[in-house]
């Protein structure tokens, strides 16, 4: 018995060990809020680097006025990590070096993508952020993932989104820029954003409508919000959408319908001979069965005759006429009266329009007032 105990203790502080390590495991996965690296400074590296780098990149012909207005503020921007920049107007490239005094090994690397961001025509104001340390970038090729051109524009325009609308959505749920242009589409933020907005334009261009990633988006934001929920599955809270393949096959206007099945075979269709020997021909003599054909043909061709000469007297049959209507007498009961409508001229022309004048307005008051 109590060996028993003993082992049963020993088990009950076993899984009280590995609860505990998984709690710590789950601690150090999770960043803590507000934590934030120290920026790479001179003092890390004070010997600079023993190699010089360089990243070249070609940029399209529209590009050419925009990145030569432009190039001073990229140039003052890389110089402040000692690289220096390059425009080739001539070949249409442009290029990143390494310098002597050049300390930090990673900053090449993120020259080389601010010049790749501004040749797929993001503007310097975004792309220069890029050179901070907590931002990444992805350029992705949307190109080769739809084979039909109009279906690819119009899955393109999903991303876009009535007045670009979804766009901003997805910018502001995955707190990255996001430039479509082309073949491309360009994203610049932090990593767990641009890991959602690969994902979203990948869906997109598979015929996903991206409103459901957005949908998803949301609830992921709030539940990120609750620190219990932070280390569980959140797989239940997620909707789950089934993708449903309609066909739009258009049914053909003869539809061929199949017989009853029948095990006998279908019956034998007559011969020349069994047609003649049923009508009687095939006893008649040679000189009759040409006569018989001869009058054949001349009754076939008389009947093209007669159809040949009605169709030419159509053009000579009169049309048929509309029937003349005669135009009715005026009753005398809507006869108009001439000498009634002299007179009412002649009154209307003797009264005077408008105010009296004033001579005639004193005459009338002063004859009201004699007959007071």
């Amino acid at each position: 018995m109590a060996e028993k105990e003993q082992s049963v203790v020993a088990e009950a502080s076993k899984k009280k060990k590995r609860e505990a390590q998984l709690v710590e495991e789950s601690e150090l996965l999770t960043v803590p809020d507000g934590w934030k690296e120290e920026p790479f400074s001179k003092e890390d590296n004070p010997r600079g680097l023993l190699e010089e780098s360089s990243f070249a990149t070609l940029f399209p012909k529209y590009r050419e006025a925009y990145l030569k207005e432009c190039w001073p503020l990229v140039q003052k921007a890389l110089n402040d990590s000692f690289v220096k920049a390059e425009l080739d107007l001539i070949e249409g490239s442009m290029t990143v070096t390494t310098t002597k005094k050049t300390f930090d090994p990673y900053v090449i690397v993120r020259a080389r993508d601010l010049i790749k961001l501004l040749a797929r025509s993001v503007p310097f104001e975004q792309a220069v952020r890029i050179l901070q340390d907590d931002m990444a970038c992805d350029i992705i090729k949307i190109g080769s993932l739809v084979r039909n051109r109009e279906r690819f524009i119009k899955r393109r325009q999903r991303l876009l989104g009535p007045k670009g609308s979804t766009l901003k959505a997805l910018e502001l749920l995955t707190n990255c820029y996001i430039m479509v242009q082309g073949n491309t589409v360009s994203a610049l933020g932090p990593f767990g954003g641009l890991k959602e907005v690969r994902k979203v334009v990948s869906d997109t261009m598979k015929n996903i409508h991206p409103i459901y990633n957005i949908k998803a988006l949301m609830i992921k934001r709030e539940l990120a919000k609750d620190p219990e929920l932070r280390s569980k599955s959140w797989e239940r809270f997620l909707p789950q959408f089934k993708h449903k393949n309609v066909s739009k096959r258009k049914e053909p206007k003869k539809k061929n319908v199949k017989k009853a099945y029948t095990p006998f075979p279908p019956p034998q269709p007559e011969s020349q001979i069994d047609k003649e020997l049923a009508s009687g021909e095939f006893f008649l003599k040679e000189s009759h069965k040409r006569r018989k054909k001869l009058e054949e043909v001349k009754t076939k061709q008389a009947e093209a005759v007669t159809k040949r000469q009605e169709e030419r007297n159509k053009a000579f049959i009169p049309p048929k006429e509309k029937q003349v209507t005669k135009p009715q007498k005026a009753s005398t009961a809507t006869k108009i009266d001439v000498n009634a409508i002299k007179e009412k001229v002649k009154k209307a022309k003797g009264k005077k329009l408008g105010a009296l004048p004033e001579e005639e307005v004193k005459k009338k008051i002063a004859e009201k007032k004699k007959k007071k």
